[in-house]
């Protein structure tokens, strides 16, 4: 390799780590906003009560979760991108895998949202009872996330070969390697649980999910800094 491929390869992997770390940030940002208190209060909350106006209003929210959704599944996309190109160099194999698992799992997560459009019409439509618009909301949003769940056991694998590829990386610090594994174990658990059982209540992510702040921050600010003479060490396959 001469002295400009060197020169690009590294700018390539300096670039994609800045792009990770960066979707993953905004994703971080964006995700507990949409779902947690956006849909999720459409569940719990009086949003869905016998008032028609309530009802109503929902439409905005839905279309906004609708259009966040998609934008993080964009990122998902591009991250997964970026990720593979960062850690092509560790093991080119493995690197592939995980990006494949997290782009299925994006397009799984676009499907779910097939759950959300769904319900425009239904309040939209003005000539529908609106205890049948409340039951049909509230379906398709339990649906969704349901789907969700199955989603992110795939989303789970994808962090297990993330971290186990920073674990064979010299040039990172193990502990990272072992908060992503954890990070991983989190949501796996967790899907499998939700998809298992409809009484299932645990939530292990909001403690595992430490690995994946870390990430975003070792990415943004020790990423882009390996240098080309920590890249050359690494096994190619």
């Amino acid at each position: 390799m001469n002295t400009r491929e060197r020169t690009l390869n590294r700018l390539s992997r300096s670039t994609s780590a800045i792009i990770a770390g960066a979707g993953i940030l905004i994703m971080a940002i964006i995700a507990p906003i949409v779902n947690f208190f956006i849909l999720e209060e459409m569940i719990k909350s009086d949003t869905l009560s016998k008032n028609p106006e309530n009802i109503l209003a929902s439409e905005n929210q839905l279309r906004l979760s609708i259009v966040l959704n998609l934008i993080i599944v964009i990122l998902d996309i591009i991250v997964a991108w970026a990720l593979f190109i960062f850690l092509c160099p560790i093991n080119k194999s493995l690197a592939l895998l995980a990006a494949w698992f997290r782009i299925v799992y994006s397009i799984l997560f676009v499907v779910s949202l097939f759950y959300l459009i769904h319900t425009l019409p239904l309040i939209i439509d003005g000539n529908l009872e609106v205890k049948y618009i409340q039951s049909q909301v509230a379906l398709s949003l339990n649906n969704f996330f349901l789907s969700w769940d199955v989603a992110m056991i795939l989303f789970g694998f994808h962090l297990l070969l993330i971290g186990y590829l920073f674990l064979k990386a010299r040039y990172m610090k193990k502990i990272l390697g072992v908060l992503l594994l954890i990070a991983s174990i989190g949501y796996i658990v967790d899907g499998f649980g939700q998809v298992l059982s409809s009484g299932y209540k645990i939530k292990i992510t909001l403690y595992t999910f430490i690995g994946e702040v870390v990430l975003i921050f070792w990415l943004l600010l020790k990423g882009w800094k390996v240098k080309s003479s920590e890249q050359k060490q690494e096994t190619y396959s």
